[in-house]
């Protein structure tokens, strides 16, 4: 439907037709052909009536939005197409605005989406009703139960990856606003079979392959089990992973779920201890053994396993051994203990695997229920959602006593479809005032009490046959269905139901069919007694019940010794009849509404529509018999307001508008189309038809009468749109004139302005010059006059000093002509001086050489002036290293030819980050002063000549040596006992320090170094020095020098190396008196 596309009747666009009762004509091809174009066309939702009918789709549709939800919100139930949200929006507003208990029941087989119609239901109502953070809670509480219940209660089968084994009914509790205040589960035979057996292509339970793929490694190392699924007897290896279904984050969904509702941590673990405890149960095998009476008896092949379940549930291992060995019955005040076969064994513990697991199901759902229970006392609303299995036939006598329960669950609830349907039907024609008729149906009552009849039923014999003493085999109670129900009509079995003499051939033994309203049923009596049954013996219960997990005890209340009761407990078929009961009852109190699910074909596939087997679904649905009770007296129905709304233009009287009421309006517009008076009647709020043929009729009446309205109002549109268009062109022409209009006048205005600026500029500038020709006659004239005075004035000074003139002329002449030209000297110094830089040695030349001396003295206070300037930026650390590196050049300029290359380098002192480096903290802890140097120096060795790295360190008051790798200080000189310091002339950074002779640092003699930073070395140790003890140091600078080495004096001799030595100097003794240096 287009987005502009608005609907206001489900008979808006019909794709077929949206409402079976309106099918015209009426049979099985008919139906199925509009299930089939409504499918074709993505309609999933078709009406009969009040129920909806859904078409499983396998694949997303685009029809759950927001905005869907939005759209059917509080709309009428026929006012837009069939849909899901459309019934659960006319439940929720009946049960808070009427004040009435609804219940809707979703039916279907296995596959047909009721377990998704249940979620989208249980969606819709969470998203219209009200909100808050303890509404919003209950509601998230309410919708997350689905995914702890799917875990334990869905499996994949052939027909459905999804498939619900087990049936639930939710009551929901409402208060008066509809806000949700809690809610009650109900569930229905689990199928338990399914733990320990699946059919082929099947899966056990969701929760046992969601374990294993979603636990962490180190809770499957608690549960001791393994990821791999093939070690494990009870799951199924040819369908252990589901396409599109990702079993390890549904586990994560799982277990977040069962947070949100309420589940505490423990109780979480618990349960899935529970569920490891199930699978390696079915790892236990057995193996015979002969006792020496002859009686066969059974043991553990590897007890392993056994031993491992023991440490997960906390039993004892040999009472759990026992109870898989022995079986003790009790009667009155005796005990027998028999021993149990292989066959017996396994029986035993398949049977402690079923009911642990179905025990653990209604264990959750009655935990569940405890946290969504509503917590108030006040009087509440109910709305039931019951999702169950559909009717199940299997092909080949495969059906069992699963699928006999299941189908007479399915009869019952046609049974009260039927009843409530026609009580619905009758309730509505006595509210409006109609006749009733009374309407010929198929009754199931009779095929309901071949089943639960209390006497001869079906369920009652099986229970008789179970209790009764002797041999009881599938066989004895088949014979018995044979000797009470073989002349019934809806019941076949070998033994013809004509004559108990002639045989029915069509039948298999062991076999017998039950004509069902869905069809004919052929079900295996095999295995009818055991499941019935459901024993288990008592020994494993009272094994279980001595478990220290809390939640196993809870399970197996019959395994107190102190609670024994010797009494039977119930079969399955008698406590599912009782439930079925129960369910029965709790729906005859509410209003039903109801969702038919259909399965379109078993291939789970999108698009494929099996003709065959929608027809087989229709016919066992009854959905063809249920449109024929519906149509059985009128067809359609509607409120006389919607009705006069929708066909009042095909009335001159109605048309436009009717003032009277609206029953007097659809009287008129009947009357006028002349409509048959026996095709409708009048209720008492609904104009009833009774043939969809007069329906249709109004239908294209009214389709006709809109494409003539359609015609009229797209010629008054035509109209009104060519008369606005001219207009509007009328009103652009005016606009248009007005704005040329004043453009012209503008540029004409701006014309005359410009000429009128050009002539008043050339007046302007005319007069302008006329101004400046008199102002420069008039300064002229004045400059004459002003000439001719000084002219006058010079010849009258000139008149009266004339006999002075001669006397003192060239005096004064010099003295002028001096003062301007050293007036104009320091005028032309001043636009000439060089920049403040202390190292610009730029001076401008003298103009004269009388001005010399002065040029001189000026260059020279200049250049001192701009000096200080320079000192004066410095900060104190500035200032040290100036006066460091003047001492320098003081000492070593022009006698060092090191000397050069170090004025550029800046003086640093500690080159080793001593307090920094973790590796001197030794060194640094034995040293209280400040360190002025630290710096790695070559220590020439006085054997040999060969260089040893050592650690050079001055401080204030010594010089110390340490070793550069341990940090050990090898030798402490004072400074007052260092006399002189000697090296070369050449570029090398050889130096020796001599001590003071008779002192304790000099008992080894002088020192030898070689350093990269020679001229900052010497220069601080001079300045430390000159510090310290106020007397200079001594620093020799010369290519020979003695050096003291303990008693002898050696030599050390500095020479020209040749380049094959590299840039290096080499140091080498000679002999005993001789050091010889070789300088590159």
């Amino acid at each position: 439907m287009a987005k502009t596309e608005v609907k206001t009747s489900l008979l808006d666009n019909m794709i077929g037709v949206g409402d079976m009762v309106l099918l015209e004509p009426l049979n099985e091809d008919t139906f199925i052909d509009n299930l089939r174009k409504r499918f074709d066309h993505n309609e999933v939702y078709t009406y009969i009536g009040s129920v909806l009918v859904s078409v499983n789709p396998y694949r997303s549709l685009p029809i759950y939005s927001p905005e869907k939800v939005e759209e059917y919100r509080n709309r009428n139930f026929y006012e837009l197409s069939p849909h899901i949200y459309a019934l659960s929006d006319e439940v929720y507003r009946s049960l808070r605005d009427q004040d009435k208990d609804q219940c809707i029941l979703i039916t279907g087989e296995s596959g047909a989406g009721k377990t998704e119609a249940s979620k989208l239901v249980m969606s819709y109502i969470a998203a219209v009703c009200g909100k808050g953070a303890e509404v919003n809670q209950v509601k998230e509480q309410l919708l997350q139960s689905n995914p702890v219940l799917e875990a334990f209660g869905n499996a994949k089968t052939v027909r459905n990856d999804n498939s619900s084994r087990f049936g639930k009914y939710m009551d929901i509790e409402f208060n008066f606003k509809g806000d949700p205040l809690g809610g009650v589960i109900s569930n229905y035979l689990l199928e338990k079979s399914r733990v320990v057996k699946q059919p082929r292509g099947e899966r056990n339970f969701h929760v046992f392959y969601q374990l294993l793929a979603g636990a962490s490694e180190e809770l499957l190392n608690k549960l001791k089990l393994k990821r791999d699924v093939s070690r494990y007897n009870y799951l199924s290896l040819d369908s252990a992973t589901v396409n599109g279904m990702d079993d390890a984050a549904n586990f994560r969904t799982v277990r977040n779920a069962m947070q949100i509702v309420g589940f505490l941590d423990h109780e979480a673990q618990s349960v899935l201890e529970v569920v490891a405890t199930v699978l390696k149960l079915g790892n236990i095998e057995f193996k015979p053994d002969s006792r020496v009476n002859g009686l066969d008896e059974s043991k553990i092949k590897d007890k392993n396993e056994l031993k491992e379940i023991c440490e997960l549930t906390g039993i004892d291992q040999s009472v759990l051994e026992r109870a898989f060995s022995f079986r003790t019955v009790e009667a009155k005040q005796e005990k027998v203990s028999t021993t149990l076969n292989v066959a017996q064994a396994y029986y035993a513990r398949d049977a402690l695997a079923k009911n642990l697991y179905s025990r653990l199901f209604s264990w959750l759902v009655n935990r569940i229920n405890e946290s969504i229970k509503a917590q108030t006392k006040v009087r509440k609303k109910v709305m039931g959602v019951l999702d169950i299995y559909g009717f199940e036939i299997f092909e080949n006598a495969d059906n069992s006593f699963e699928q006999f329960i299941i189908n007479y669950c399915n009869e019952k609830l046609q049974q009260i479809f039927i009843e409530l349907t026609l009580k619905e039907e009758q309730e509505e024609y006595i509210q409006e005032d109609i006749e009733w008729t009374h309407i010929n149906y198929f009754n199931n009552t009779i095929i309901c009490d071949l089943i639960e009849n209390n006497t001869n039923g079906i369920l009652a014999m099986l229970d008789e046959e179970c209790l009764r003493p002797g041999i009881v085999t599938d066989e004895t109670f088949l014979e018995k269905l044979n000797q009470v129900c073989a002349t019934h009509q809806h019941f076949e079995s070998r033994m013809s139901k004509c004559s108990r003499f002639l045989n029915d051939t069509s039948l298999p033994h062991s076999c017998f069919r039950i004509q069902h309203y869905a069809g004919k049923v052929l079900y295996q009596v095999e295995g009818f007694v055991d499941k019935n049954n459901d024993l288990l013996y008592r020994d494993l219960s009272q094994a279980m019940w001595k478990t220290s997990q809390p939640l196993i005890k809870s399970l197996f209340p019959e395994g107190n010794p102190a609670k024994i009761n010797l009494k039977r407990p119930p079969t399955a078929g008698s406590q599912f009849k009782a439930s079925v009961a129960t369910l029965m009852k709790n729906l005859q109190t509410k209003n039903p509404n109801y969702i038919r699910c259909i399965k379109p074909n078993d291939k789970k596939a999108a698009y494929i529509f099996s003709e065959t087997l929608v027809r087989h679904q229709v016919r066992y649905l009854g959905l063809l018999e249920n449109v024929r009770v519906r149509r059985a007296g009128y067809a359609f129905r509607q409120a006389y307001g919607p009705c006069l709304e929708r066909y009042k233009m095909l009335c001159k009287q109605t048309w436009p508008h009717w003032k009277g009421p609206a029953r007097s309006g659809v009287e008129a517009l009947l009357n006028e189309l002349e409509i048959p008076v026996e095709e409708y009647s009048f209720g008492k709020s609904k104009i009833f038809i009774r043939n969809p043929r007069t329906l249709f009729k109004l239908e294209d009446l009214r389709k006709q009468r809109l494409e003539d309205l359609a015609t009229l109002i797209q010629k008054i549109y035509r109209g009104w749109k060519c008369r606005t268009h001219f207009l509007l062109m009328r009103k652009s022409q005016i606009v248009i004139a007005a704005w040329y209009r004043r453009y012209a006048q503008q540029k004409w205005y701006q014309k005359t302005k410009s000429s009128a600026l050009v002539i008043q500029s050339y007046i302007r500038g005319w007069k302008a010059r006329k101004l400046l020709r008199e102002l420069k006659h008039q300064k002229r004239c004045e400059e004459a006059v002003t000439t001719i005075a000084a002219y006058w004035h010079g010849t009258q000074v000139r008149r009266e000093y004339r006999k002075f003139f001669r006397a003192y002329a060239g005096k004064k002449i010099y003295e002028f002509t001096l003062q301007r030209i050293v007036q104009n000297y320091f005028l032309d110094m001043k636009n000439k001086m060089p920049s403040l830089s202390p190292i610009d040695k730029n001076w401008p030349s003298r103009p004269y050489l009388f001005l010399d001396s002065t040029h001189k003295e000026l260059k020279r206070i200049f250049h001192l002036w701009r000096c200080k300037k320079y000192r004066d930026q410095f900060t104190d650390q500035q200032k040290l290293i100036y006066e460091e590196k003047l001492e320098a050049s003081e000492l070593f300029k022009d006698k060092k030819a090191l000397y050069p290359s170090s004025v550029g380098q800046p003086f640093q002192g500690p080159y080793l980050a001593i307090n920094e480096n973790p590796k001197y903290k030794k060194l640094k802890d034995a040293i209280e002063e400040k360190i002025i140097i630290a710096e790695i120096v070559n220590k020439i060795n006085r054997a040999n000549g060969k260089s040893t790295s050592r650690i050079f360190l001055l401080t204030n008051n010594n010089l110390l040596l340490a070793d550069q790798k341990s940090g050990q200080i090898k030798s402490e000189v004072p400074l007052v006992d260092v006399t002189k310091v000697s090296m070369s002339s050449q570029n090398d950074g050889f130096f020796a320090i001599h001590l003071k002779e008779g002192s304790e640092a000099a008992s080894k003699g002088d020192f030898l170094f070689s350093s990269d930073h020679l001229i900052e070395m010497a220069t601080k140790l001079y300045r430390t020095t000159l510090s310290q003890t106020k007397q200079k140091l001594n620093i020799e600078i010369s290519d020979e020098f003695l050096v003291q080495f303990r008693k002898d004096k050696v030599c050390v001799k500095f020479i020209q190396g040749s380049q094959n030595n590299g840039s290096v100097p080499m140091c080498k003794r000679k002999n005993n008196r001789l050091l010889e240096v070789a300088v590159p």
